[in-house]
């Protein structure tokens, strides 16, 4: 579904992915951890478009997009969820939803509104409440749901549980495990372990602006030294 090769991106004069390649199968979960300030965030702008690779290689299923435009980008299947962004604060959940799907009506429809409210329940009890009268966690919720509006090939969430209430968590990751059941695919990167341990096939740790360990979840739970040497836990 996507490859990355030898990929380098970052800020004006300043680089911060440095040689970065992984691969994922279509159905997979991938999940990247690392220190702050390693490039996760970036990784994920870079694949979605907000940032410009400089030098590298993207491919979606086959299909060069390194030098794509972000809108290009997001209607090739690229869906990136950025901590609670996207959702219109003015708007109700149900409206935030239906602007997404109005956006995305031209292509295979597989969620509808309908289907979004069933996965997320505590979405559809505050279906008319505005988008900034949610809670942090709730206004995640809204944010994921809105991706899979946009029908993605890839969904690329950017720490989905950081910040919510243990219970909110555990939903969060709920959904994410139901998603992969589904045949999703997806990277997901967090700070929480447990969220990426429970949720996705492999593992990336990366070191600054590469990938330093790539694993399987089980191995990489039995292996303290390296979850030490680049994460200090």
């Amino acid at each position: 579904m996507l490859e990355v090769t030898g990929l380098f991106a970052g800020y004006s004069q300043f680089a911060v992915l440095e040689d970065m390649s992984l691969s994922v199968k279509q159905g997979d979960f991938l999940g990247i951890l690392g220190r702050n300030g390693v490039g996760k965030t970036t990784l994920l702008k870079a694949i979605a478009g907000p940032v410009r690779p400089t030098a590298g290689a993207i491919a979606l299923g086959g299909q060069d997009i390194t030098r794509w435009g972000t809108p290009e980008i997001a209607r090739s299947g690229v869906a990136l969820v950025l901590d609670r962004k996207g959702i219109f604060r003015s708007l109700s959940v149900t409206e935030n939803l239906q602007l997404a799907a109005r956006l995305n009506r031209g292509k295979p429809q597989r969620w509808g509104v309908g289907d979004v409210l069933a996965m997320f329940p505590r979405l559809a009890e505050r279906a008319r409440a505005p988008g900034g009268g949610l809670s942090g966690g709730e206004q995640q919720m809204l944010a994921i749901a809105r991706a899979l509006l946009c029908q993605p090939r890839l969904l690329l969430l950017d720490e989905p549980t950081e910040g919510l209430a243990p219970k909110i968590v555990d939903e969060v990751v709920d959904l994410l495990q139901r998603l992969r059941s589904s045949g999703v695919t997806a990277i997901v990167v967090d700070q929480r372990l447990e969220t990426v341990f429970d949720t996705c096939d492999e593992v990336i740790v990366m070191g600054r602006g590469t990938a330093a360990v790539r694993s399987t979840s089980a191995e990489l739970r039995q292996r303290p030294d390296v979850l030490e040497e680049h994460l200090g836990v």
